[in-house]
């Protein structure tokens, strides 16, 4: 897979991830989020389990407590989901 495509599709992951266990709403609103999210993205390009990311995705499309253990973004997304 190409670069870009996996970029793609890590960001779609990610942002479905963080939609489906309610992160967004708690994200920070200042000056760190920007290094949060490149952070994120960072880790989630690193991620080892792209095909169950998103089969777990699939069975949790009215939403979820908290990510996957294996989500390396689990603390940061619970740390938003707390915030909101």
């Amino acid at each position: 897979m190409g670069f870009l495509k996996r970029l793609d599709e890590r960001a779609g992951l990610m942002g479905r991830m963080m939609r489906t266990v309610g992160a967004t709403e708690g994200m920070p609103a200042d000056i760190t989020l920007a290094n949060s999210l490149r952070a994120a993205a960072n880790r989630c390009m690193g991620c080892e389990c792209p095909g169950e990311c998103a089969s777990w995705l699939d069975e949790h499309a009215d939403g979820a407590e908290k990510t996957p253990d294996y989500c390396p973004n689990g603390d940061l997304f619970a740390e938003w989901r707390a915030q909101r």
